[in-house]
């Protein structure tokens, strides 16, 4: 038999959450913030006096929990896809057009929803609980940031229905919160986020869930990626039922019975845009029909059943004052525009890029010009063109120097390359941004060293190239400005976690010439270590699907270097991982298979299997399925109504299947 105090404990979370939903969800408050407050203090001191009744969806979580060493990994059960860019009418005309071929309709229903400028994650919920929340981190592995999502009134700890469910959405950061955080980081003298999506993001990746609670952020659930026990046919209901559920979903939304209605509909929010307490770059639009979305299937980036229309850029007019100059890892010289300060786009802006010398010519830019300011894709800030109408005379042309502002030896134009370069190995500017690259997430992931932390150490002489990093000790980082007990043993706890990680790791960290994370990736699950890669000719890279002959050239070039091998031998020697943990190509299921090792490409309708569904077993045998024909394309499956990628594999003379065939292939 419940006791009279568990009795009010339950009382008092379900007077709580009732209020939070009314509060965050309808925003239709019942009671003041006062009473508010003392039932939370009732149930924090009811629940400090009998631990033994305490929940991990108690509404007191939301306070947040304790701090945490690390954030672990989370593998999604079904990629966390990106979604295609539109960019005009022609481009939501043209989706429009390829949904209604596939679909064989005259016309499709459309769900176009307000697309919210923050952070997707995603949410897991056990008989109507609270259980996990992940960031969607590369698409496939996320970061568990539950106790921080605990901490956001918006999201339900508790469900009205008992359903096991997984649904996704956006955390953001509303207007007023950036702008209090904002100014509260400006008088600290921290650096501004730039973005709602930068707050969100960073204040969901605090390992201190008090310091999340503080940023007052709240969330909207877009949609349902997975429910047990239960079938629902399209997305607006979909949507429907995640709002009977006590989830907050955005209401500015309509389904289109045509691609006519689409259009209205991003003309209406581009002009009530402002209006919003929170930011959207544009519309998001996506196919109602659950069976006509898996007829659709997905490309190996984004869903072939949605869209997101990007808004055109805010353009505002600023002074340009100076234009300095910054010398990235790869030794090219960048100028960037120092401008008066300017809010666009959400956000204020004083600095922005100008690329090279070529451009600002282009542009005719002086410094002391007026300019148009915009952020591209509402992002990153961009010089548009100078008011030379507004010049008064005192203007100066500017002039690219012919040495390194960093380290002074001369600058170089290598053929066929608009930016000038240091070539000097030793730039410390090179080398500085060469470790922060290193450390960066999609390479080594080393928590707690950030771009400011780096300089700190470099200006100290700790480090000099990556290998420093890992001889750093203890005592040495508490020997620095802002590194306490706690601190300094997270981050050697860092550093030395990360010499477990993936060999793709590495060699992204590592800034090889032309070497992206992709192709690190590939290059590490062909060669499986680190010695059978540096010991690989040209003839033999280029022989692996992705790899061209610009990139085979570079990689042997960087591991021919002598100053190279002697790094590798020092990460070597302090236990730093050369070999590839992932699905090795030996070890894929069906090796053996036809599709082993080929590039397929489905087009048309396939009538006994979705495309989804054939793109999953072709890629347990062993093959990739790609989104469009190229040279490098082995096989095209061509079903009903087959389009473009049928001609395009006729034109490169590849091998074309039917489904039957398809299904022959699979039975085997």
């Amino acid at each position: 038999m419940m006791s009279d105090v568990q009795a009010r404990i339950e009382e008092l979370r379900d007077i709580l959450n009732r209020l939070n939903y009314e509060y965050y969800v309808l925003d239709q408050p019942s009671v003041s913030d006062a009473e508010y407050d003392r039932y939370m203090q009732e149930l924090l001191q009811l629940e400090g006096e009998h631990p033994e009744y305490m929940t991990e969806d108690s509404p007191t979580v939301r306070i947040g929990g304790r701090a945490l060493d690390v954030f672990e990994k989370v593998t999604h059960k079904s990629p966390m896809l990106s979604l295609g860019n539109a960019f005009n009418e022609g481009d939501l005309r043209d989706f429009d057009r390829k949904v209604r071929q596939a679909a064989g309709e005259e016309s499709v229903s459309y769900v176009c929803e307000l697309k919210i400028d923050g952070l997707a994650v995603s949410l897991h919920y056990e008989k109507g609980r609270f259980l996990q929340g992940a960031t969607r981190g590369d698409g496939v592995t996320g970061e568990d940031i539950t106790q921080n999502l605990k901490t956001i009134k918006a999201i339900p700890l508790r469900l009205k229905e008992e359903v096991t469910l997984e649904a996704r959405g956006e955390a953001y950061m509303p207007k007023k919160s950036l702008e209090k955080l904002n100014e509260e980081r400006e008088k600290k003298g921290e650096m501004l986020f730039a973005n709602p999506r930068n707050a969100a993001a960073g204040s969901l990746r605090q390992l201190d869930p008090k310091i999340a609670a503080q940023r007052n952020l709240s969330f909207f659930v877009y949609g349902l990626a997975d429910l047990q026990e239960r079938t629902i046919a399209s997305h607006s209901k979909a949507l429907d039922f995640l709002d009977e559920l006590g989830f907050k979903t955005n209401t500015h939304r309509r389904i289109c019975q045509s691609i006519e209605d689409v259009l209205a509909f991003v003309q209406e929010w581009q002009e009530k845009r402002p209006s919003l307490d929170y930011e959207i770059d544009g519309i998001v639009i996506k196919v109602d029909d659950y069976e006509l979305q898996e007829q659709l299937g997905t490309t190996a980036k984004s869903p072939r059943w949605a869209i997101a229309y990007k808004f055109p850029a805010e353009e505002v007019v600023t002074r340009l004052v100076d234009i300095e100059l910054n010398v990235g890892r790869t030794g090219a010289v960048t100028p960037t525009a120092i401008l008066e300060p300017v809010r666009v786009a959400g956000t204020v802006v004083r600095r922005a890029s100008l690329h090279n010398e070529d451009l600002i010519r282009e542009k005719d830019i002086r410094i002391g010009d007026y300019v148009i300011l915009k952020k591209a894709g509402d992002i990153i800030p961009e010089v548009v063109a100078s008011l030379p109408e507004r010049r008064t005379g005192e203007e100066q042309e500017f002039r690219m120097p012919e040495h390194c502002p960093e380290c002074g030896d001369e600058l170089v134009r290598i053929e066929g390359e608009v930016a000038l370069r240091c070539v000097n190995p030793v730039c410390p500017a090179q080398i500085r941004e060469g470790l922060i690259h290193f450390v960066s997430r999609d390479a080594m992931n080393i928590e707690g060293l950030g771009e400011r932390v780096i300089t700190q150490l470099f200006e100290a002489e700790l480090i000099r190239t990556v290998a420093d990093m890992y001889r750093l000790t203890k005592e040495q980082l508490l020997a620095l400005d802002r590194f306490g007990e706690k601190s300094a043993s997270n981050l050697i706890s860092s550093i030395g976690a990360s010499k477990e990680n993936s060999l793709e790791k590495l060699l992204f960290g590592l800034g090889i010439r032309h070497v992206g994370a992709k192709a690190a990736k590939t290059l590490a699950q062909h060669f499986e270590t680190m010695d059978a890669l540096r010991t690989a000719g040209e003839e033999e890279l280029t022989a692996i699907n992705e790899i061209g002959g610009k990139m085979a050239e570079s990689i042997v070039a960087y591991f021919a270097n002598e100053h190279v091998q002697e790094l590798l031998a020092q990460l070597q020697e302090y236990g730093v991982n050369m070999t590839y943990k992932g699905l090795k190509l030996s070890d894929i299921a069906g090796a053996d298979s036809y599709f082993a090792g080929k590039t397929v490409v489905l087009t048309g309708k396939l009538e006994q299997m979705g495309r989804s569904e054939a793109k999953k077993r072709i890629e347990e045998l062993g093959g990739k399925v790609a989104g469009s024909v190229s040279k490098s394309t082995h096989l095209v499956i061509a079903g009903e109504a087959a389009g473009s990628k049928l001609d395009a594999a006729r034109k490169h003379e590849i091998e074309i299947w039917d489904e039957a065939r398809l299904l022959q292939e699979l039975s085997k």
